[in-house]
């Protein structure tokens, strides 16, 4: 079992085994070329799931033309899809071979979108529902998917981890999906995921981290950089394709797009919606959505879109699509192997997507009473950032993670849930009832997406509406807050027992505090949430490692040398 195997051509640029291999113009000899391209036929990336073994390792790539040493599944960014039916169990062996000490070799895994009815163990949060799987040890995630179809993703919930490469996507296929008629294709060549890159170790970024590129299916380019190849997404003129677009984002979103075409929109984050045809998307950390696309124009190549928003004011890459930065191609059959060319970019007439014109597809009401406060139990969380400590807040509150996850601390039995640690950062909520939760946003850093774990909600008054939505609102697990003078407000029902968090998205500000954990129904998690011995040894065996095992050296921009050292928080 390969992880960090590496090829060297004679100019000793690394070649990570099951990576992006990038465009070089060196002449070599024919048997090494034939090596290369037996090492690039091993590395097309197939599909795995629902039983199948995860390797966690550290390779070097160089997705944008940059090299750096990164945190990878299976050797490759992104990791590979994992894949599974309607029903499905499964079984995911998680394998820890982290060894580099400029990122966390601790390790866990979380499955986005999944809720975990009684398997709230295997939610893979680190300080909520585990303790991080120590190097050289591994961790079986098995769970039951129950009715759950949709589109998901996978990715590391330890610390900034994911912002260093741990993270793919997840699908799970309906064989009697409702809107089959729609579409001709929905395959693995019609997975797209957008993710941010830095040239450094994410615990070595500065306090407001500024991607370098962004990677359409694991390729980009960055400001200044060199012209590697481009993601293609290949398509046929005339039939019509099943997209399923997915943020792998640590921090911006995107507006995504593709020159030309219409997206007809029939899922959010795991939930089918009634179709709605727009010209863009704009799509926030975490969030998924499946799009019907027409191949109906003239057979050529389109530019693919995904647009960073402007973060610190910073627009060197969220300027623009010069030089392909922010960019893949649609490519149709027979048309030439080239970049688009055109000079004005075919229009579509829709414009941006606004979620609140979304509505499920399920022809039911939303829980709770049909007014404002209709529920049984109502949460307003207030934001806020402490300039002292550069620390965000809920209620006043920073989350810190604890040592001892607070499923444990659940099932010792020794704390009532007001006592549970961290302090002030857990709501207790009864089982069988109606919560409401209001997220008036204005807290700089914005606009920030919020997730909860363990459940779907339904966004009764979504970012950029004054009107509430109790008709059929747009059910999903990541929201956008949006920005000063949004109050968004979501309702989900406590029918699943367990410690599950509500976090902003942007990994450096959960990093930063800005969370809580509700915990739903804790007098009975101990029989709703039978707990495998191996759960059980993992905070015995994370918890004594030695210092040097869980701390991570900080490098500078030109990885020179070291700063120094600094353990996770909590940890």
């Amino acid at each position: 079992m390969v992880v960090h195997k590496t090829f060297t051509h004679p100019f000793h640029f690394p070649f990570p085994y099951c990576t992006m291999i990038p465009t070089l113009s060196f002449s070599f000899h024919s048997s090494l070329i034939a090596l290369l391209t037996a090492t690039l036929i091993k590395c097309t990336s197939a599909a795995i799931g629902p039983s199948a073994t995860l390797n966690i390792g550290n390779a070097v790539l160089a997705p944008d033309g940059f090299s750096r040493t990164a945190v990878v599944a299976e050797g490759m960014h992104p990791g590979p899809l994992i894949t599974g039916k309607r029903g499905d169990r499964f079984d995911i062996n998680v394998v820890n071979n982290l060894s580099n000490d400029t990122m966390l070799r601790g390790t866990s895994i979380h499955w986005h979108g999944l809720l975990q009815h009684h398997t709230a163990w295997a939610d893979g949060v680190a300080g909520v529902t585990q303790c991080p799987i120590a190097p050289g040890n591994e961790f079986l995630y098995s769970f039951q998917t129950w009715e759950k179809a949709g589109t998901y993703w996978y990715h590391s919930h330890f610390g900034t981890q994911y912002c260093d490469g741990l993270r793919g996507a997840l699908v799970i296929y309906d064989p009697y999906d409702p809107y089959r008629y729609l579409y001709d294709v929905d395959d693995e060549s019609t997975v797209i995921t957008l993710a941010d890159w830095y040239h450094l170790p994410s615990a070595s970024l500065p306090l407001i981290p500024q991607s370098n590129s962004t990677l359409i299916n694991g390729k980009g380019r960055y400001v200044g950089g060199p012209k590697v190849d481009l993601a293609v997404i290949n398509v046929e003129k005339g039939k019509k394709y099943r997209f399923r677009l997915v943020s792998l984002s640590c921090d911006p979103n995107y507006t995504f797009s593709i020159d030309g075409h219409d997206l007809t929109i029939i899922e959010t984050d795991g939930e089918l919606t009634r179709p709605l045809t727009v010209g863009s998307i704009q799509i926030f950390a975490a969030q998924r959505y499946s799009f019907i696309l027409h191949a109906n124009q003239e057979v050529g190549n389109y530019w693919v879109r995904a647009l960073p928003n402007v973060i610190a004011n910073n627009t060197i890459l969220a300027g623009g699509f010069d030089g392909g930065v922010n960019s893949a191609i649609l490519r149709y059959a027979s048309a030439p192997i080239a970049e688009p060319t055109y000079t004005q970019a075919p229009q579509t007439k829709l414009g941006l997507l606004n979620e609140g014109a979304l509505q499920s597809f399920l022809s039911l009401p939303c829980p709770g009473q049909p007014v404002p406060g209709g529920a049984d139990i109502n949460i307003n969380l207030d934001l806020g950032f402490n300039t002292d400590d550069g620390r965000f807040t809920i209620n006043g509150k920073t989350f810190r993670e604890p040592s001892i996850p607070v499923l444990l601390q659940i099932l010792s039995g020794a704390k009532a849930p007001w006592e549970l640690l961290p302090s002030g950062d857990i709501i207790k909520l009864e089982r069988g009832k109606v919560v409401e939760v209001t997220i008036p946003a204005g807290v700089l850093g914005g606009p920030h997406p919020f997730h909860l774990h363990g459940h779907t909600f339904s966004v009764v008054r979504s970012a950029g509406e004054s009107t509430y939505q109790f008709d059929y609102p747009v059910r999903r697990d990541v929201v956008s807050i949006g920005g000063q003078g949004d109050n968004v407000t979501i309702r989900f029902d406590t029918i699943n027992p367990g410690p599950w968090i509500l976090h902003c998205h942007i990994d450096f500000h959960l990093h930063e505090g800005l969370a809580i954990v509700f915990a739903e129904a804790p007098e009975d998690v101990s029989t709703d949430v039978p707990i495998p011995e191996s759960w059980n040894d993992l905070c015995p065996n994370y918890l004594s490692l030695p210092d040097n095992a869980t701390s991570v050296r900080l490098v500078s921009r030109h990885k020179a040398h070291s700063k120094r050292r600094q353990k996770p928080r909590g940890w």
